[in-house]
């Protein structure tokens, strides 16, 4: 079985990639359409929420954050 990874991307989405499900609030499961790797939006602009559509690039989010070491 494949881990679970997230990549915070800089100015951009949460890259998700391993086996995972997406969940609403109501309990409900997004088709993921079987990719095991897709990107989750932080900007809050993309039309297909909770998923990025790449609406990052125009709308000016800016955010780089790095772990602590």
């Amino acid at each position: 079985m494949s881990e679970l990874k997230i990549l915070v991307k800089d100015h951009g989405p949460f890259l998700v990639t391993g086996p995972a499900t997406v969940t609403d609030a109501a309990g409900n499961t997004f088709d993921l359409k079987g990719k095991e790797t897709f990107a989750l939006c932080r900007c809050g602009a993309s039309a297909n929420r909770p998923f990025c559509d790449g609406a990052h690039k125009g709308c000016g989010f800016q955010s780089a954050e790095r772990a602590a070491t």
